[in-house]
């Protein structure tokens, strides 16, 4: 069953969030076939100070290959 984690910086409020995980919810149903009660979305809030290391590095950089949609930013280039 998809369960998907969507990581941000904070500052979404409650109902954007909310909003988000209904469309994540039927893109996933309409992708992959799925019934809705099948599909789950969480959300983790990051701090801009802390995404190089807790999310690019560990999460895009070091999985590159299974990132889907590549980022157009390296945090780690200045």
């Amino acid at each position: 069953m998809p369960h998907v984690v969507a990581k941000l910086v904070p500052g979404k409020s409650r109902e954007q969030k909310s909003r988000l995980a209904r469309e994540i919810t039927h893109a996933v149903m309409s992708a992959l076939d799925y019934p809705e009660d099948a599909v789950s979305v969480a959300f983790e809030e990051v701090a801009p100070q802390d995404w190089a290391d807790k999310v690019y590095k560990p999460e895009i950089q070091d999985k590159w290959d299974t990132v889907y949609k590549k980022p157009g930013y390296n945090p780690f280039e200045k």
